[in-house]
């Protein structure tokens, strides 16, 4: 082997074909260039007068380091040579020291004095304990309140009106008519009465009801027929797309319609299905392929399968919206707003409310052409056919004393404001030997179902519920409401208390407090016009009546 040609080992075969590097030390600081002298910056001298010298990053190697002066400490000035804060020279028209306003020097400043022209503050006894207490969201409210019947003001229903008529009369449909006798139907309620004829001609309806009031009768009929008549003479045909539809808030609420609806429906040859979340949407798409006629469901599962291209809408006529103040709570406003403008141009809008906000009033504006108005007014209005008592109680009676409310041979609905609480209650009235069971949002709606069919089948008596859940719940024979924890505002109250004295029927509802919430419960009472008894109560001991 030549040598030119000598084997290198492998170290330094690579050293061979790597460009040079300078080897630096690991951890060092790398050495500056120590070349010629020519090559290297002159440092920078020391400026005249200076007290320093420059920063030693600014002096190259070799030059000699400049001995840096002493600084010199700014004497202390003495405390004492400082004038009195009194004595000092105040700015023109600064404000003086606080202890000089006033007129005790030296001390504290006096304890403020209410007078006569200040307001003298109210003691609790003085107050009151139901005097109503003043606060900025209830003062929104109430102009809200009085703002839009002014806008919206319609004919007023009277409970004890068209007594003496029945669904034929007023323009029913005879199998319409035989399918609400069979389902106990046989005479219309007052907004039924009121509102039939109207929708029948075709006329947009603004309904301000409560619920039980026979509001679902009144929209329903209204859809079946209007459908009915729209496809009068035709082929219902396979896939067919819906010519009505039924928004509600809840699905539970939406059950309960169709359990309503469907029945008239079907009389005529009419379909319907139900459309919401929390279930699988298998069986609502198969029904939507095959072809309905009616669809009853949820903002959002709806707008789900509009974007999937399952629902078509542009082919509803007639339109119903149930609870819009719910909606409007449940920030489900837009959604419908979305839906509605899918719906056919010039198409017919129900919409039926509790109350009426901003928001429904907006909804008003912009889809309902020159409704026909109407306020339902009955007995309930006058606290007749249901009692409301407020019972002042220890918070650690609460519990003994929903048990001892809750055993009763009717049916009871207790109302929590949380999940967690309902899931208690329920522990407690079942540890005591009364059957119950909780209804909240966590639950799917396989057993929120189920638990609502005990209920109303009568396996159990007591059904604990949250605001939320409770929306949907329509048992007509409810006897008493219990609130375990008060609500937060009228309007829940109202919803609330609407669960019993349904249909006409007598009704009780009980809400518990403790003494700091007497005066808040008795504000929310007064905001929604009803009048109240209040006790002091004890579990197993009723006090007089005050």
């Amino acid at each position: 082997m030549p040598a030119n040609q000598q084997r290198r080992s492998p170290a330094a075969k690579n050293q061979s074909n790597k460009p040079f590097r300078s080897s630096r030390p690991t951890g060092k600081k790398p050495a500056r260039f120590d070349g010629p002298a020519q090559n290297r910056r002159p440092s920078r001298p020391v400026r005249e007068g200076a007290d320093f010298a420059d920063s030693p990053r600014e002096r190259r190697d070799g030059d000699a380091p400049v001995a840096r002066k002493p600084r010199q400490k700014r004497p202390a000035a003495a405390f004492d040579s400082r004038p009195p804060r009194r004595q000092r020279p105040d700015a023109e028209g600064a404000r003086a020291p606080r202890r000089e306003r006033h007129d005790a020097e030296g001390g504290r400043p006096p304890r403020r004095e209410w007078s006569d022209n200040q307001g003298a503050r109210p003691s609790r006894d003085k107050r009151g304990a139901h005097q109503p207490r003043k606060n900025r969201a209830d003062k929104s409210r109430k102009n809200v309140v009085e703002a839009l019947p002014e806008r919206f003001r319609g004919t007023v229903v009277e409970a004890d009106a068209h007594i003496d008529q029945s669904f034929s009369s007023l323009g029913v449909g005879k199998s319409i008519a035989q399918a609400l006798a069979e389902a106990g139907a046989h005479s219309p309620f007052a907004i039924q009465a009121a509102t039939i004829p109207d929708g029948l001609a075709g006329r947009d309806l603004l309904v301000r009801s409560h619920t039980g009031s026979g509001k679902t009768i009144a929209f329903g009929v209204t859809v079946v027929e209007a459908v009915l008549r729209a496809g009068s003479g035709k082929r219902r045909e396979y896939a067919r797309t819906p010519k009505g539809l039924i928004v509600a808030p809840t699905r539970e609420l939406a059950l309960q319609i169709d359990k309503v609806v469907q029945p008239i429906a079907r009389a005529v040859g009419l379909f319907t299905t139900q459309v919401y979340g929390g279930v699988p949407q298998g069986k609502q798409v198969g029904a939507l392929r095959r072809g309905v006629d009616i669809v009853i469901g949820t903002p959002g599962r709806l707008e789900d399968l509009i974007k999937q291209g399952h629902l078509d809408l542009s082919g509803v006529i007639v339109s119903t919206i149930d609870e819009a103040d719910h909606m409007a709570e449940l920030g489900f406003i837009e959604p419908v707003q979305r839906l509605l403008t899918l719906t056919a141009d010039g198409g017919q809008r129900l919409l039926f409310s509790a109350t009426l906000d901003h928001q429904v009033a907006s909804l008003v504006d912009q889809f309902l052409n020159n409704p026909a108005i109407y306020e339902l007014h009955d007995s309930r209005d006058d606290h007749t056919s249901v009692s409301h008592e407020v019972y002042t109680i220890s918070p650690k009676d609460k519990v003994a004393m929903v048990q001892e409310l809750a055993d009763t041979n009717g049916k009871v609905l207790v109302f929590t404001r949380t999940r967690r609480a309902a899931e208690d209650y329920r522990d407690h009235l079942e540890d005591a030997g009364i059957r119950a069971v909780d209804l909240h949002g966590d639950l799917n709606q396989n057993r929120r179902t189920r638990n609502l069919a005990q209920l109303t089948s009568g396996r159990v008596n007591v059904l604990v519920a949250t605001d939320v859940a409770a929306r949907g719940i329509h048992v007509d024979d409810v006897d008493l409401v219990i609130q375990a924890d008060q609500p937060d505002d009228s309007k829940t109250y109202v919803h609330r208390a609407g669960r019993t004295g349904r249909a006409g029927k007598t009704g009780r509802v009980i809400t518990l407090t403790s003494g700091r919430g007497e005066a808040r419960v008795a504000d929310m009472l007064g905001q929604a016009g009803i009048e109240a008894t209040y006790s002091q109560r004890r579990p197993s001991r009723v006090s007089e009546t005050y």
